[in-house]
């Protein structure tokens, strides 16, 4: 099904568009997660450890995968805003293509020097061996990761949440399954998780193409679309560039704060580390999905000429994305210990210490997330990168400046307190730039 979101009630068109983005976002998280509950509750502390320091560096992939895939998401729906089927079929194909591509020179990268960059982040020698193994097979899957991406992103370009969220349910329950097949019954290590998610995004990823292309085919187009257009690859690039940028500065952080943790050389607050941080990215991922609707909303309803409905859009979208908010925040502080056992069987104090701590510290301040990213996708919908990315990376490079020297007389709680005031800051020059037009200026689309 594609929907055109220039059309009906603002607020019932983002409600429907994103309520399954948002269980998307929920199943999609289930890859990492499972792989962290099943490592410290089958595995044992130190697994759970060798998973979270090898996790700054998936992310890395996923953030090309995510800021290459949205950059071309942004362009197929203001194509299709303006009804220009045949250059919008273009941009879908050349985006295959170049982003595949892409995926396998990521993948000899990731597979040649995964244990140099281990050592770079300083990982504990006990659980270095494990994270290799991990990393290295993590990296043989990037191709599907990439290809899966793609296809969902034009998915939600054309107005369609409901297959990427069956297609997700489908392979989530997947992955859980061969973990603890691996595990439980075949006694394989850490490598094997990486081995179920690669398994499971495989198979997930040949279906979503093949249903997308199907679905396409039916889409008549007056002339006949090229398979490979560089003037598409050009305006996806405009737009992809700086969403990669953003993504991998978030990763590159996350590198330089993961070597901080590691830097007290206790595993037992790594593991701790490892398992907040995933529940936080949990979170921040099913904002970053809401915000995403925005985006697409925003850009389809630009190309059709509807300036009001993107007004009417972003106050719609952030109401949706502060009710989530609010609710996974009260979880996160008045569960915390619960939230924390998940992922370690008779965890120590010190996990549990460390973890309630961390989510104490930063949910309450999800909102400020929210306002922040629901601005910023406007920004992006709209294509002025300019302003989404000073936005961005003014928070990222706080949150990084501000855990080296908050951890300097607080401890490790230093490093939880640089989240919040890195969203508020940047969440506070988002809604500046939005309130003041910024994003009805010409953009690069």
């Amino acid at each position: 099904m594609i929907t055109d979101m220039s059309v009906g009630k603002p607020h019932r068109v983002l409600l429907k568009f994103s309520m399954p983005l948002l269980l998307s976002a929920v199943f999609q998280q289930l890859y990492n997660i499972a792989d962290t509950v099943i490592a410290g509750r089958c595995l044992g502390e130190d697994a759970l450890a060798a998973v979270g320091s090898s996790f700054p560096i998936t992310m890395i992939f996923m953030a090309i995968a995510l800021g290459s895939t949205n950059g071309a998401s942004v362009l197929i729906s203001r194509l299709f805003g303006e009804k220009k089927l045949a250059d919008m079929k273009t941009a879908i194909f050349t985006s295959f293509i170049s982003i595949g591509a892409l995926s396998l020179i990521l993948t000899l990268v990731g597979t040649v020097f995964c244990g140099p960059m281990l050592e770079i982040l300083r990982t504990n020698p006990d659980i270095i061996s494990d994270s290799a193994d991990y990393l290295r097979i993590y990296t043989l899957g990037l191709l599907f990761l990439f290809l899966y991406n793609v296809a969902t992103c034009v998915f939600s370009s054309l107005g369609n949440s409901k297959t990427p969220l069956m297609l997700l349910v489908c392979s989530s329950v997947g992955n859980v399954i061969l973990d603890l097949v691996f595990v439980n019954i075949y006694n394989m290590g850490v490598g094997a998780l990486a081995l179920a998610t690669l398994i499971a995004q495989g198979i997930a990823s040949v279906i979503a193409a093949a249903i997308l292309f199907i679905r396409l085919k039916a889409v008549a187009t007056p002339v006949k679309p090229k398979i490979f257009s560089l003037n598409s690859l050009k305006r996806i690039s405009r737009l992809a560039v700086p969403g990669i940028f953003q993504q991998s500065f978030v990763s590159i952080g996350s590198l330089f704060v993961q070597s901080l943790i590691n830097s007290f050389n206790i595993t037992a607050v790594t593991a701790a580390y490892t398992a907040a941080i995933k529940l936080n990215t949990f979170s921040i991922t099913m904002f970053v999905t809401l915000a995403g609707g925005v985006s697409n909303y925003t850009a389809q309803n630009l190309g059709a000429g509807k300036i009001e409905r993107v007004k009417s859009g972003f106050k719609a979208g952030l109401l949706i994305a502060e009710s989530v908010a609010a609710v996974i925040s009260l979880i996160s502080v008045i569960f915390p210990d619960q939230l924390m056992g998940l992922f370690v069987d008779n965890p120590t104090e010190t996990i549990i210490e460390t973890g309630r701590s961390f989510l104490r510290i930063t949910s309450p301040f999800y909102f400020t997330v929210c306002a922040k990213l629901i601005g910023d996708n406007v920004l992006r919908g709209s294509g002025t990168m300019v302003f989404f990315m000073i936005s961005t990376f003014t928070d990222l490079i706080l949150r990084v400046v501000l855990a080296y020297i908050l951890s300097g007389f607080m401890g490790v709680e230093g490093v939880w307190w640089s989240w919040p005031i890195g969203w508020g800051i940047s969440a506070c020059l988002s809604l500046t730039f939005y309130f003041k037009g910024l994003w009805l200026r010409k953009g690069t689309v």
